[in-house]
């Protein structure tokens, strides 16, 4: 997963998975699984907590592999590579706020785009609903614009791990060090990590959300990742990327983007 050609690749095959898995479900061609029932174990414990399984397993990842790189690669001082260890710990800020600010947007478009549909009650006026969770608590069914929260985030932090596990392509460490295990332990974490997160797009994609619900949230999702690693993170004020630019006395470290 540390490779540049599969992150250069994954975000075309994010959009194809999205097509053709809609593709499939509109033509009847899903064959029914348990992973329809959106109660399945890895829908429940894994996907509706995305966000905190990403940001618990890349926190430690990027504080000790930024260090380590900054210590070994860079030959900077404890105060330098802490200061820069919190620089890049700034990005897990930056991708909380995408998704906290997207996902409440995703709400409130669906709550805008929506009406309630519930059983008449005789000798009582109907009742306007303005959310889903109103609509929810008479035991009615909302019909608004659902944005694919599960696309946009899948599609987010399957992204964001495969650029930061990036940082390993200039990472030096002694070959039975402990901090060689830990470093080891966290990324296949990750790898497991980010392979559900593509599973489990992929099943979005093949059982849930109307074509144009999925593909909207990917792109955002998309959006989301291209805007921070892609544009601002390569600024000089921003989080920075995982393997910024050499200086030319480590030229064999050299890493392209």
């Amino acid at each position: 997963l540390a490779g540049g050609r599969l992150r250069r690749s994954l975000p075309a095959a994010l959009l194809a998975i999205a097509l053709l898995g809609s593709a499939l479900k509109d033509g009847g061609l899903v064959p029914d699984t348990p992973l329809r029932n959106k109660r399945n174990p890895l829908n429940v414990y894994f996907v509706k907590v995305a966000w905190a399984w990403t940001l618990w397993l890349l926190l430690p990842f990027m504080s000790l592999t930024t260090y380590q790189l900054c210590r070994s690669t860079f030959l900077y001082g404890r105060t330098k590579s802490v200061l820069l260890v919190l620089r890049r710990l700034s990005a897990l800020g930056v991708g909380t706020a995408v998704w906290f600010v997207c996902t409440e947007l995703f709400v409130h478009i669906e709550n805008l785009t929506g009406e309630c549909s519930v059983p008449a009650v005789p000798g009582q006026p109907p009742r306007l609903y303005a959310t889903k969770r109103e609509c929810h608590q008479d035991s009615g069914v909302w019909n608004g614009f659902d944005i694919s929260g599960h696309c946009f985030l899948l599609s987010y932090c399957a992204l964001m791990i495969l650029e930061e596990v990036a940082v390993l392509e200039g990472l030096s460490m002694e070959q039975n060090s402990k901090l060689r295990v830990v470093v080891n332990v966290l990324f296949v974490s990750l790898c497991f990590l980010a392979v559900i997160w593509v599973f489990m797009f992929l099943c979005t994609a093949l059982y849930f959300h109307d074509f144009s619900q999925k593909l909207l949230g990917v792109l955002i999702g998309l959006a989301g990742w291209y805007g921070t690693y892609r544009f601002w993170y390569l600024k000089p004020f921003s989080p920075g990327l995982p393997l910024p630019n050499r200086p030319l006395s480590l030229k064999k470290y050299s890493y392209s983007r």
